[in-house]
Formats: structure tokens, C-alpha cells, sequence
């Protein structure tokens, strides 16, 4: 069930993507053919004015379909008849509305947390036979760089540390209203129940009392350091830090959204709704993100292309960009399947 409802949550953020090109197309004066949740052949479809609202069966995905999208059209209502920012602020919409939306479930997350404070980044004191503090760190100090990673909330520091592959990052710190680079900082190691290594943090942090002005604050900070979390991630795939094992697909995804819940569950159901609607919030900022790389088929891809025809004040011939673009979708749905079938087959504990 908490899958059926993982799926479900996941084509929400498709259906909030697929609104801001639509509403956008709508505004600019495109012809919209069909809105679509879903791929696939249609379960049900109703028309209202000009536009076929359709609910289709693979929760994969969705789609806004526009008169000349994807090819030259003699229609002046013609996705390609529209001036270029209008075309570029219908491309970036999808990704702008994922993002707003994210932001959205993050207040929504820290507002209902039961929890009087947040965690700040300032020491406050240290545990027993704390290590950290032989190297350097002190009561007071507000940690502002691991190994480079700015440091901003404590989604950045939890994700800078899960993410190290040594025990002595180099920190700098804000001590006295003055930054001071520490150098290497030796902190101890643990082990998780599948055996990986990570830095054990040896001190508790000065809390953020819990305020209507640290709750909007803390939105817009958590909000930003995990589209850093996620921009950093993207980095790590390309660079190889991370695995294609480490992508996950819509189903992959429903998945991490059952595991949350139910791990939240486990202690109360404000901690299930809370984990529920912190994946949300990531996955929604994630597919802003991602549709925004400079990719064909994806809106980057769109967006680059709109870029060149703005500076050269002539845009590609439409043939050219019509077959980058296909190619692109064809390379993106054979990945896309592949990913969906690591994704089954995870569920039946079988890796790649």
C-alpha cells in the first residue's frame, strides 16, 4: 500500500511539473492538444475547450503536449510562433514549479515537525573522550567548510560527512567573528548495518529555538542545501564518486518513499508524515533539476536551444533540433527502462 502510495505522490510532482508548462503555455497563447499524467495507452480522457485532459497508464511520467513542440507549424498559436523568452519561460516553468513546490512541502515538513528547535552549526559541547576536539575544534565555533563543502544548515553537514571518504576533513570555522582554517580535524569512525564506514560526530550543536522567523528562515536555507545535496549528487555521478546502482526511477522511488514512511511509522505517525513529505520534497526538487540539465529531450536541452536562437537572433533549423531531441528521448527511455528493471528487480533483493 505504502508503495501504491509512493507511485501515486510520485506522479503528484509530475502532475505540478506539467502545470507550470501548462499554465505558462496557456498564458503565452500556445495551443495545448493534451495534458497528460501518465504514458502509455489512455485509461480515460475528457475535453474541455481546446485541450484533452488524459490519464494514461504507466505512472511514469506526464506530458504537456503543444501545437509545434516539436516540429515547424504554420499555426501563429504554434509553440515556435511564440517569442523566444516566452518559449524559455514556458521550458524552465516545469522545473521553477518542482522547486516552488518543494519549498512548499519544506514549510510544511518544519511546521509540523514536534520538535522545539532546529539544529544550528555552532558547537556547543562535545561528547566524552571526543576526538574532533584534540584537533583543533572548540565549544563556539560555527563550522562554515568541510573539505570544501560550504556549510550553511545541517543538511549540509550531514551530507558532507555521509558523502567523506576520509576521517580528518579539513574544516574551517568562524571563531570570534574570524574564519580559521583548522586544517585536518580526526574524528572517529562507525560502521552502518551494511558495513559502510562514516564519520561519528563527536558533539551536540546549539539549538535554533523554534520561532514563525526561524521557520521561515529554516525553509529557505534546508530548501537551498538540498538542491546543493542534489546538484552535488548529479556532480558525483559524472565524476564517478557515485554508481548508476545509487540512480533510482520512478519505482525506485515510490520504493524510497514506502521505506521512509515506514521507518517513520515505526515511532509515530508525525514522524512517518514528516519523512513522507521530506521525500516528496526531494524528489520534486530533484526532477526540477534534473529536467533542467543541458540534455536533448529534457528541458535543459529545450532551454539551450532557445539560448542559441536569443543570442544569434535565429533559431536552429527545426529539423536538427527535431532529430538531437529524438534521439535524446529514444536514449532516455532506454535508460529509463533500464533503470525501472534495477528498480524491480531491488525489490526482490536482486542487484545489478
Amino acid at each position: 500500500m505504502l508503495i501504491i502510495i509512493g507511485i501515486l505522490i510520485f506522479e503528484l510532482i509530475i502532475l505540478f511539473h506539467e502545470f507550470g508548462h501548462f499554465i505558462c503555455a496557456k498564458k503565452s497563447n500556445v495551443l495545448v492538444h493534451e495534458f497528460a499524467l501518465g504514458m502509455g495507452p489512455k485509461i480515460f480522457s475528457f475535453q474541455k475547450g481546446e485541450t484533452t485532459y488524459s490519464l494514461r497508464l504507466f505512472p511514469i511520467g506526464g506530458f504537456c503536449s503543444m501545437e509545434g513542440e516539436d516540429g515547424q507549424s504554420d499555426n501563429p498559436r504554434s509553440f515556435g510562433k511564440a517569442k523566444v523568452w516566452k518559449r524559455m519561460i514556458i521550458v524552465v516553468a516545469g522545473a521553477t514549479m518542482n522547486v516552488l513546490f518543494g519549498l512548499v512541502l519544506m514549510a510544511i515538513m518544519l511546521c509540523t515537525q514536534d520538535v522545539p528547535y532546529f539544529a544550528s552549526t555552532t558547537i556547543e559541547s562535545f561528547h566524552e573522550n571526543a576526538v574532533s576536539s584534540q584537533y583543533g575544534l572548540k565549544e563556539g565555533d560555527t563550522i562554515i567548510s568541510l573539505d570544501g563543502y560550504a556549510i550553511y544548515t545541517d543538511k549540509d553537514f550531514s551530507y558532507s560527512m555521509a558523502t567523506m571518504k576520509t576521517d580528518s576533513p579539513v574544516i574551517k570555522v568562524k571563531r570570534n567573528g574570524e574564519t580559521v582554517d583548522l586544517g585536518k580535524v580526526k574524528f572517529a569512525m562507525t560502521k552502518d548495518d551494511s558495513g559502510r564506514q562514516y564519520i561519528q560526530l563527536d558533539f551536540w550543536v546549539v539549538p535554533i529555538k523554534r520561532t514563525f522567523s526561524s521557520v521561515f528562515t529554516q525553509t529557505f536555507k534546508q530548501t537551498y542545501s538540498v538542491i546543493r545535496m542534489i546538484w552535488g549528487s548529479l556532480i558525483g555521478l559524472i565524476t564517478g564518486q557515485f554508481s548508476v546502482n545509487d540512480v533510482s526511477g520512478p519505482i525506485g522511488a515510490a520504493s524510497a518513499i514506502s521505506e521512509a514512511t515506514s521507518v517513520g511509522l515505526k515511532s509515530s505517525f508525525k514522524d512517518g508524515l514528516s519523512n513522507l513529505i521530506f521525500m516528496m520534497m526531494v524528489i520534486s526538487v530533484n526532477l526540477g533539476i534534473f529536467n533542467m540539465l543541458p540534455l536533448p529531450a529534457l528541458d535543459g536541452g529545450r532551454f539551450f536551444f532557445l539560448l542559441i536562437e536569443a543570442i544569434f537572433r535565429k533559431p536552429v533549423p527545426a529539423k536538427y533540433e527535431g532529430l538531437v531531441h529524438t534521439i535524446g528521448f529514444v536514449l532516455l527511455m532506454l535508460f529509463m527502462i533500464l533503470i525501472s528493471l534495477k528498480d524491480v528487480l531491488r525489490l526482490f533483493g536482486i542487484e545489478f
